[in-house]
C-alpha cells in the first residue's frame, strides 16, 4: 500500500480549501499634520489595525498551504515563516509551518513548531497527527501510534488518521487490530479503497485467501489501481493462472514500481504476499513485462 504515513500531512489532516490570492499590505503612515497645505497633499493617515495584520498573516498561511499542496515546498516554507512572524499567537499558522518543514525534511524544526502550536491550543488534533508523521519518518513507531490515538480522541471523524493507525498495526503485524481500524475508517468513508485494499493485505497474512480476494476485488471496483491488481493476481496464481497473468500485466503497466520487492515492502506488503508475488513473477509469461517494468524504474 502507498505509504500513507509518508503521505503528505495534507492527506492524514483534512483542511479547509484555500484560495490563492495576492496580498497587499497597508502602508503605515505618520499622524496627519495640522497644516492645511500639508493636508492638501496627504489628507488622512491611519494607524494599522491589529486585526488586519492577523488577517494578512492567516491569508499568507493559507497560501503557503496551497503552495505545499501543489508541491512548491520551498516557497511554501518561506511564506509559512512569514505568516508566523507576523502572528505568533495563531496555532494554525504554526501547524502550517510544521507541515512545510516536514515537506522540506526539517523534522526537528517541525517538532518545535508543533510544540508552540500545542502551547497555544493543546486540544488541536492536527498537532498530534503531524507529530505522528514525523515519528513515522524517524521510525519511532510507538510514539507515532500514541500521537495518532491522541489526535483521533480529539477528532474521531478523521478517517485518514484512523487508516494510518491501521497501517501502524500492519507494520507491527497485528493484523486483527489493523483490520478493525480499517473497518472504523470505512464506517466514516465507505468508498475508501485504500482501507479496503489494506484489509486484503492483512487477510492474506492471516491465511484467509477468500476474504483477501474479496477485498482486493472491491478495491479495484472503486479504483483500478496497480497495487490491488497485483495483489489479486498473487491471490489467484494457483486458482487461475491465466487471469493472474493478465492482472499482473495490467498492474505493471499502471505502476512499474510494483515489480520491486522493496517498493512493495515500503507499501506495507507482508512476508506471505511478498513470497507469493515473487513466485508469480517467475512465470515465463511475465518475463517481458518484468524486464520492461524494471527498465522504467
Amino acid at each position: 500500500m502507498e505509504k500513507k504515513y509518508k503521505s503528505n500531512f495534507a492527506k492524514l489532516v483534512p483542511m479547509k480549501q484555500f484560495i490563492i490570492k495576492f496580498l497587499f499590505f497597508s502602508i503605515i503612515i505618520l499622524p496627519q499634520f495640522q497644516t492645511r497645505s500639508v493636508e492638501a497633499v496627504i489628507p488622512y493617515y491611519y494607524k494599522p489595525q491589529l486585526k488586519n495584520l492577523k488577517d494578512d498573516a492567516l491569508s499568507i498561511g493559507k497560501t503557503a498551504y496551497q503552495l505545499l499542496y501543489f508541491g512548491q515546498v520551498k516557497d511554501s516554507l518561506n511564506l509559512a515563516k512569514l505568516g508566523v512572524k507576523i502572528n505568533k499567537s495563531n496555532e494554525t499558522l504554526w501547524t502550517i509551518l510544521a507541515e512545510a518543514q516536514i515537506a522540506n525534511k526539517l523534522y526537528q524544526d517541525a517538532l518545535v513548531s508543533l510544540e508552540k502550536a500545542h502551547k497555544i491550543n493543546p486540544m488541536m488534533g492536527q498537532i498530534y497527527f503531524a507529530k505522528s508523521t514525523i515519528y513515522l519518518q524517524e521510525k519511532k513507531i510507538k510514539k507515532a501510534k500514541v500521537s495518532l490515538k491522541s489526535g483521533i480522541n480529539l477528532i474521531p471523524s478523521n478517517y485518514k488518521a484512523i487508516f494510518q493507525l491501521g497501517n501502524i498495526y500492519l507494520m507491527e503485524k497485528s493484523y486483527e487490530k489493523a483490520i478493525k481500524e480499517f473497518d472504523n475508517a470505512l464506517k466514516i468513508k465507505s468508498n475508501f479503497w485504500e482501507a479496503i485494499n489494506n484489509k486484503g493485505l492483512a487477510f492474506f497474512e492471516l491465511d484467509d485467501l477468500s476474504l483477501s480476494i474479496k477485498n482486493f476485488k472491491e478495491a479495484i471496483e472503486l479504483e483500478e489501481n496497480a497495487e490491488s491488481l497485483l495483489a489479486l493476481a498473487s491471490c489467484l496464481k494457483t486458482k487461475n493462472i491465466d487471469e493472474a497473468i493478465l492482472l499482473a500485466q495490467k498492474a505493471l503497466k499502471i505502476n512499474p514500481k510494483y515489480v520491486d520487492f522493496d517498493y512493495r515492502k515500503e507499501h506495507l506488503w507482508g512476508d506471505k504476499i511478498q513470497k507469493s508475488t515473487e513466485l508469480l513473477f517467475q512465470n515465463n509469461m511475465l518475463k517481458q513485462e518484468i524486464i520492461t517494468a524494471k527498465s522504467k524504474i
